[in-house]
């Protein structure tokens, strides 16, 4: 249904599916992954209650940025992404859309998203800023650096350093914690959404963490995992988290696990299988703070 609801968009225009495709508003699971640290964040931030107007712009941010995102990043890897399976039907590689019109609607939602940032605060303006250079950023890591995953998830993180700054007016130290947790999981996630190019990759000279971690990425993926879990304790117990925030992480140590077991041929598709399951780990946290402040708060 929902897909139906965007493909009858093209009754609007006839090219409305290639700029969706090329958004990658028909896959919304970056969005999903984007989206549930970010709002753990605000109700955290906002002491289970975070305004109507915070959650608003950051729902629509969340939007925003991730397609903005795809864009650039289908912008850098125009010159390689015919050269890999998943991705050689991509709206540019195909010639539905041209490079010059992913920039500018990569600059176009920036330029959304910003308007909607001064809406807030301004510590979270200059917070919107490293995110935006560190979304820019990412797509060409790859070229020069087998970590570009560490540049994505980075650049996602900053969503909770504006969350805090918009609804708190202010970043704790403590948020540090929630911020380097959400890096260690989207640098797991990522890699496994890696391991699925793997053999692409390695043909064209792309790097990534997949490639770095070899024969021994489903155990560094674990063990990431279990760090970015680590530190949510941490951060728990310096916001006064009780027990419904510690179940919300067992089910996300519940996720990983059958991640792990679920990927141990290590051929494309579980990989990919594990990269869009990793959302209800989020979820399973972001329903375990909603739960806490609403129950025991």
């Amino acid at each position: 249904m929902y897909l139906q609801l965007l493909k009858s968009f093209n009754c609007l225009h006839p090219r409305a599916w290639d700029f969706i495709q090329l958004l990658r508003l028909d896959r919304p699971i970056g969005i999903y992954l984007l989206m549930w640290p970010t709002l753990c964040a605000l109700w955290i931030a906002g002491d289970g209650a975070p305004s109507f107007k915070n959650l608003i712009i950051f729902i629509l941010g969340v939007i925003l940025m991730r397609s903005a995102g795809c864009a650039i990043n289908d912008f850098a890897d125009r010159g390689i992404d015919g050269d890999v399976a998943r991705t050689k039907g991509r709206p540019i590689v195909t010639g539905r859309v041209t490079a010059k019109e992913a920039l500018i609607a990569f600059a176009t939602l920036i330029a959304i998203s910003f308007v909607l940032v001064l809406f807030t605060s301004t510590q979270t303006v200059y917070w919107a800023f490293l995110a935006v250079g560190l979304a820019a950023l990412y797509p060409f890591t790859k070229r020069y650096t087998h970590y570009p995953q560490v540049a994505l998830g980075a650049a996602y993180s900053c969503s909770i350093l504006l969350a805090f700054s918009a609804e708190k007016g202010s970043v704790p130290s403590a948020v540090w914690l929630i911020y380097l947790a959400n890096l260690l999981w989207t640098i797991a996630y990522d890699t496994y959404y890696a391991m699925s190019d793997r053999e692409d990759d390695l043909k064209i000279g792309v790097k990534s963490t997949a490639v770095l971690f070899g024969s021994a990425d489903r155990a560094i993926i674990l063990s990431l995992q279990a760090g970015a879990l680590f530190l949510l304790l941490l951060a728990g117990n310096s916001f006064g988290m009780g027990g419904y925030f510690y179940l919300g992480l067992l089910g996300a140590a519940a996720c990983f696990i059958w991640e792990f077991r679920h990927t141990r041929q290590r051929d494309a598709q579980s990989s990919l299988e594990a990269f869009l399951h990793n959302h209800w780990a989020g979820f399973a946290i972001l329903l375990g703070i909603i739960a806490h402040y609403t129950f025991a708060g």
